[in-house]
């Protein structure tokens, strides 16, 4: 049986996260980069002229539903293909399948392959040829970076969209339709959820709608009804997931004290703290992206030119994470924080630059000297403009004393180096 097929009873044998799979575009959650209205994804689903693409995101953000929607859209014959079991053999016979339809009938083929990573060399290169001449239109999906695992030619020929995890509203969206649905969902069942319930899943998800689907229906299904209600605690919601929940507030104090915790830690050289303070953050649900805007910042602040390369670390383990999604981004966001934690420390550029914004706060902005003004444009030379300038590569240590500031400002001072690790280096010419 298919994964798109109708002929048996979903309601009694599919897991409620498969029922509630969107059967049409406006029932679609999330995406809105991608799906919003006039988006060229959406047009070209809504027109039924979709090429070739690749649909890469974690898992439970949509991307077999998407599939699902183009698959209930299409006029095109819509075929499925395993990447584990459907061998060079298979693909070929789909092939000549669809070549045939197109010939002599005019009908296309939209054939679709979840887990498209998972396909070898020899399937990928039975793929390609259809794919290039319009044979076929191919959909993959996948959680894996599609640059490391898929064929060049094949991804050169495809449009690759990225679907970002859902966020809490969305998925609260798709626990509300999965309650309100008597046809698909929980319609028929009265349910009663605590705020901190709904809180507790909706961090538990963390950006994967089937998690939540999945710990919704047990915690429905299990709870005995009282006077018809089913009342659903949030010492149900955790026993339905089997984990407790932290306390942690997104919107309050406890949020902004933890990450202060954290900055504190790895301010304090205390990897043991930082590590806790992360894993705390990690585990209540918080927006990884948050999490690593304050590790970028406190890289420059807390250490800076003691140490340049945690910067580089910082911003690593931001693209990491964009790459990788959680958990694994867990890994490089750990490195990063560790990086800001045992290294020397010194706060010399946030010191120097709020001194030197003071200072411009409160004075007029002096003029540029004239031999640093712009010089490459026509009739510069007759005002002066870069004239006296000296090219400090053309002399000794590539260095040549002359005043870079303005009349005004000279000997003043803002940056002051401070003696900890690479900047104690650091010594005027």
């Amino acid at each position: 049986m298919d994964l798109f097929s109708a002929t048996y009873d979903q309601h009694q044998v599919a897991p409620l996260a498969e029922r509630m799979r969107p059967r049409a575009l406006d029932e679609y959650i999330g995406q809105s980069h991608i799906l919003g209205s006039g988006k060229l994804l959406r047009r070209a689903i809504e027109a039924d002229r979709i090429s070739s693409l690749i649909l890469y995101g974690p898992p439970g953000t949509g991307k077999t539903s998407l599939a699902q929607v183009i698959a209930t859209k299409t006029t095109s014959r819509f075929v499925r293909i395993n990447a584990v079991t459907s061998g060079v053999k298979d693909i070929r016979e789909i092939i000549k399948q669809a070549s045939d339809d197109l010939h002599l009938y005019g009908k296309r083929t939209v054939v679709f392959c979840d887990e498209v990573h998972r396909f070898n060399k020899g399937q990928q290169d039975a793929l390609l040829p259809a794919v290039e001449d319009g044979t076929i239109t191919f959909i993959g999906a996948t959680t894996e970076n599609p640059f490391f695992e898929l064929n060049s030619a094949l991804l050169s020929r495809s449009t690759l969209f990225r679907l970002e995890l859902l966020i809490p509203s969305e998925i609260r969206l798709g626990l509300e339709y999965a309650l309100k649905d008597s046809e698909r969902g929980l319609g028929r069942y009265q349910v009663n959820i605590t705020p901190e319930a709904w809180e507790h899943w909706i961090n538990y998800a963390n950006g994967d709608l089937r998690r939540a689907l999945n710990a919704l229906e047990l915690a429905v299904l299990t709870t005995p009804p009282e006077n018809g209600i089913r009342h659903i605690s949030l010492e149900i919601a955790e026993e339905s997931i089997q984990q407790r929940a932290i306390r942690f507030d997104k919107a309050g104090d406890n949020h902004y004290d933890i990450i202060s915790a954290l900055i504190k830690s790895m301010r304090g050289s205390d990897p043991d703290a930082a590590l806790y303070w992360l894993a705390v953050l990690l585990e209540a649900g918080e927006d990884p992206r948050f999490i690593m805007r304050r590790i970028i910042v406190h890289a420059s602040e807390d250490v800076g030119l003691a140490d340049p390369t945690v910067m580089l670390q910082a911003h690593a383990a931001a693209n990491a994470l964009e790459w990788l999604g959680l958990p694994e981004a867990r890994i490089p966001i750990a490195q990063a924080v560790l990086a800001i934690t045992t290294a020397p420390k010194s706060n010399s550029a946030v010191a120097s630059i709020d001194r030197a914004l003071a200072y411009v706060k409160k004075r007029p902005t002096g003029e540029v000297p004239a031999h640093l003004k712009d010089a490459h444009y026509p009739d510069a030379e007759k005002l002066g403009h870069g004239q006296g300038y000296l090219y400090p590569h053309a002399y000794p240590n590539h260095w040549v004393e002359q005043a870079y500031l303005p009349q005004s400002v000279q000997g003043e001072t803002f940056y002051i180096p401070s003696k900890m690790g690479k900047e104690g280096k650091i010594s005027p010419p």
